[in-house]
């Protein structure tokens, strides 16, 4: 990979692996979900369209997959990030991002309903049970009273993250990504308007606030979205997408670092076990390298046949042509 595919990569895996701590930021100041997806969503489109529409033809594409399109801004967008932000009121940050890391692995389990008919294999099997294990691990915990909500709302999240792609590759493989996003984010901006305008703050917010609000709207979407289309010009879309394994790891290490959350035995279990199951699960077929085919036949001894000829002159001429033989016994001058 070039030093430019580095930097995309690097990027990436911490531009999509500090949403989480925005969120917390923000939801503890408090603010209302509607009104964090509301900013998040509005900012993204307004740095977004105007790229969309020089493309040329948006209006064209929204009529002509509107279904498509409302479907993908629903389970990836509005849904998934409305959970998740809710969510994150009783949930930490690291908790929310290792719990997202479980997408690789449900997207595997989703794909069976869209017609992927490739046999999992044991490796696969293997990585699901894990990936799973390490869900159980930070799931258990947090069962008891208001916080099995939360971790409902999480899992919400994480078959919307795992579901929006398989619809976006069947339906809408063909359209450009930004006439894709910025539609879907103009829309969720609107749903979430009304929330927001209800839930409005009396005053203004503390700057870390108005950073995280900003980060959301600016870094973790409009920027993500165009370093990732970036990415996958450079590396292509199945490399590129091993940054999620990258930002479970940048979540939880932020958490640490600029919210104090403890770093507790049971989550450093349940990263492990995670992680190995995304990298498990999603891991393409074996492929077995053929020995090369040998490109001469091998040649056969020539023996002599009763379907040969015999000639007046005592020799035998072979139905494959060629020069005649002598037949075993004679002298080649005849016999008398």
């Amino acid at each position: 990979m070039s030093a430019r595919g580095w930097f995309l990569f690097s990027l990436m895996g911490v531009v999509w692996g500090i949403p989480y701590l925005m969120i917390k930021v923000a939801v503890d100041a408090p603010l209302s979900a509607a009104m964090v997806v509301f900013v998040r969503c509005a900012l993204g489109a307004l740095l977004l369209l105007p790229f969309a529409i020089r493309q040329g033809g948006l209006l064209v594409v929204v009529r002509s997959h509107w279904l498509p399109m409302l479907a993908f801004a629903v389970i990836e967008i509005m849904g998934p990030w409305y959970t998740l932000t809710d969510a994150e009121h009783h949930l930490s940050s690291s908790t929310a991002g290792l719990l997202i890391a479980g997408v690789p692995i449900v997207g595997v389990l989703l794909a069976r309903f869209f017609g992927d008919t490739e046999r999992l294999g044991a490796r696969r099997v293997t990585g699901l049970a894990l990936g799973l294990a390490g869900v159980g691990v930070l799931t258990v915990p947090h069962l008891t009273g208001g916080d099995a909500k939360s971790m409902a709302e999480v899992l919400v999240t994480v078959v919307g993250y795992a579901t929006a792609p398989l619809i976006a590759a069947r339906w809408l493989k063909d359209i450009p990504s930004l006439q894709l996003t910025a539609p879907c984010l103009a829309l969720a901006a609107l749903v979430y308007a009304p929330g927001a305008a209800l839930t409005w703050p009396s005053s203004l917010p503390s700057t870390s606030v108005l950073v995280a609000l900003a980060g959301l709207g600016v870094i973790c979407t409009a920027v993500a979205f165009v370093a990732f289309l970036e990415l996958i010009k450079e590396v292509g879309p199945t490399r590129a997408t091993v940054i999620t394994y990258v930002n479970p790891a940048v979540a939880v290490v932020a958490g640490v670092l600029f919210l104090s959350e403890p770093l507790t035995v049971g989550v450093g279990v349940a990263f492990a076990l995670i992680l190995a199951g995304s990298v498990l699960a999603t891991a393409g077929p074996v492929r077995v390298t053929a020995e090369p085919a040998c490109t001469e036949a091998p040649v056969s001894p020539v023996t002599w046949s009763p379907r040969q000829t015999s000639r007046a002159d005592g020799r035998v001429e072979s139905p494959l042509g060629g020069l005649p033989e002598e037949r075993p016994g004679s002298t080649g001058q005849g016999d008398g």
